[in-house]
Order: C-alpha cells, then sequence, then structure tokens
C-alpha cells in the first residue's frame, strides 16, 4: 500500500488500542497484543516471538518491545529519547531492513514498554518515531513525539528541546507506566469505593511526584477513581497509616448535595482502604503519615451540628 493508506491505516490501529487500552487500564498482555482485532479481523501488534512487528503489508515496522536483558534491548540516550537495537544478521535484511526504514518513512509507531507487577504485561506508547539510524552501532534512535521529527542532533538537544523531551517523557512514558503498575498491583480497583471500572480509575502519588521523595513506585502510589482521587488531592478526604478514610471538615459540613455526599464522600469516614495482596507493592505507612498531617493542617474551621471543628486533630484514627 501507499504511505498515505498506510499512515490512515496506522492511525486506525491507533484509534482501537485506544479503546482497548483503557478497558483494560493501561497495560496489555502479549496474547493480547498478538490476537489484536481491527474492523473484526485479527491484526496482531507483536510478532510470535521476536521484539519487532513488521506486518507483511506494511512500508515500515509498526511496534517495537522492550525486552530487558534480551536480543532487542532498548535503553535511554541523548536527553530522554530511547535507541533500539536491531535484531541479529545483515542490517539490510529481515526486519533489520524495515526498522530502518521507518526513520525514512517517518511513519508512526507503537513502542511497548515492559513491566513486571504480578506478570508480565506492556505498556503500549504511541505514536512514537524513529529520528535517526545508527548503524554503526546497529540501532535506530526513537523519540516520544513527532516534534521531535525534525531536531538537529538528537543525541545533543539544545537546552529548549531537551525540556521539552523530558516533559514529552514524563507524560506520555513514565505516568503511563506507573498508573498501569498501580492499577493492576490493585486489582484494577479503587482503593476507597472498591470500583473496578479501569476506565475511570487513575493512579494517585501518595508524596506528590513533584517532590524529591514522591517517586513514581507502587508503595507511594494508589488506585483511585477519578472523584475520590481529586478529593484525596484537594484534601476533602484522607487517609490514615492505619489504612482508615477520613473525611474531612468541608464535607462533614456539607448539606443538601445529593447521594454523591452522602454516601460516596460523608459515609466513607472510618472505611477500610483496600490494598494489594503483595506486601511490596502496599501503600508506604510512612508516606501515609506525612500525607495525613497535610490533610490534617488543611482542614478549616467548619461548623458541624452546631459544633465547631477546626480540623480532624481531635478525632483519633479510624474512630466514627
Amino acid at each position: 500500500m501507499d504511505l498515505d493508506a498506510e499512515l490512515a491505516l496506522r492511525h486506525e490501529i491507533f484509534s482501537a488500542l485506544d479503546q482497548l487500552v483503557a478497558a483494560k487500564g493501561g497495560a496489555l498482555t502479549r496474547p493480547e497484543l498478538f490476537n489484536f482485532e481491527l474492523h473484526g479481523s485479527r491484526l496482531p501488534l507483536v510478532d510470535g516471538q521476536r521484539g519487532i512487528r513488521n506486518p507483511a503489508s506494511f512500508s515500515s515496522t509498526l511496534s517495537v518491545m522492550s525486552t530487558p536483558n534480551g536480543p532487542y534491548s532498548d535503553e535511554v540516550v541523548g536527553e530522554s529519547l530511547h535507541s533500539y537495537a536491531y535484531t541479529v544478521g545483515d542490517i539490510n535484511k529481515g526486519d533489520n531492513r524495515k526498522l530502518r526504514r521507518s526513520v525514512e518513512t517517518r511513519l508512526p509507531m507503537i513502542f511497548l514498554q515492559w513491566i513486571d507487577v504480578d506478570g508480565i504485561r506492556y505498556v503500549p506508547i504511541y505514536p512514537v518515531y524513529a529520528i535517526q539510524d545508527d548503524p554503526e552501532n546497529r540501532k535506530i534512535i526513537i523519540a516520544l513525539d513527532k516534534k521531535l521529527l525534525d531536531v538537529a542532533d538528537p543525541l545533543h538537544l539544545s537546552p529548549v528541546e531537551k525540556r521539552y523531551a523530558q516533559r514529552v517523557t514524563e507524560q506520555r512514558l513514565h505516568q503511563p507506566q506507573f498508573r498501569s503498575q498501580v492499577l493492576i498491583a490493585y486489582k484494577k480497583r479503587c482503593a476507597v469505593c472498591r470500583l473496578a471500572r479501569p476506565e475511570l480509575l487513575e493512579a494517585a502519588h501518595i508524596i506528590a511526584d513533584k517532590k524529591l521523595h514522591g517517586s513514581a513506585e507502587i508503595a507511594n502510589g494508589l488506585s483511585l477513581c477519578r472523584i475520590h482521587h481529586a478529593a484525596f488531592d484537594t484534601n476533602l478526604i484522607g487517609f490514615s497509616p492505619d489504612l482508615r478514610v477520613h473525611v474531612g471538615a468541608t464535607l462533614r459540613a456539607a448539606e443538601n448535595e445529593g447521594p454523591i455526599l452522602k454516601f460516596a464522600l460523608r459515609g466513607l469516614q472510618s472505611a477500610e482502604l483496600m490494598v494489594p495482596e503483595t506486601e511490596q507493592y502496599r501503600p508506604s505507612p510512612e508516606r501515609l503519615a506525612e500525607r495525613f498531617e497535610e490533610f490534617r493542617t488543611a482542614q478549616p474551621l467548619t461548623k458541624v451540628a452546631n459544633m465547631d471543628v477546626a480540623s480532624v486533630e481531635s478525632i483519633p484514627w479510624g474512630a466514627e
């Protein structure tokens, strides 16, 4: 097919992949990628054994798979770009031919980021672009954003290009990877209300990622539905180190706001958080304690049933 038709087909693949990724919580198993369907017809996004997917009718590579310690390794290079290794053999034949041609066609590809949380899965990052061929070192350079296609020197970005590339990497690679890991650890349920709709779940940082110790690791994360994530981030609710939910003074004072307030927020006082079965994935008590102190400090002076409530400091953890 010609390049315009192939580009249109790739965009159709991305649209269908959007739906599948949303339904699965951000990460897919290899069988799910292998049995991917478009318009009712099977169109594998991965090869049976190899890390590069080159459909016969495509001019260049469709997807590359991260495989740590494998023959198709990737690594971060040149300020937030990725390199991807050629396969073994002649650089002008087989998978290598189409992989190298991706630099010429500039067609968008899929980068499958490997994660291992209760089993190996892949976070699809797309569209990504092959921006430089390096035959001497048997690899191509991949950028996560189309705006980096025309940089003068991909391995030596200008300060402005570097800041942009790092921001894109955080938004398009690190954040989706963190979300997928947290949702998998929590069995794709909200830790507060147990909602099991991945489309409505997010990964909340216990310690904000803007802080130096707000690392993107599962023990610093909670799987929360959107409403409870927003309530947590704005200190309307808090979580104590004994894994109990605390409803802040503002919500406890509110009235006539319907069933969401009554049942999904105020009704949560003293509810127990659901945590992962695997101990290493459970929320860090130290981080919960630090974040809970922020919640307590943020509580305003509010009237609740003719009683002045300055904060939740007078309420023991776990109290009704």
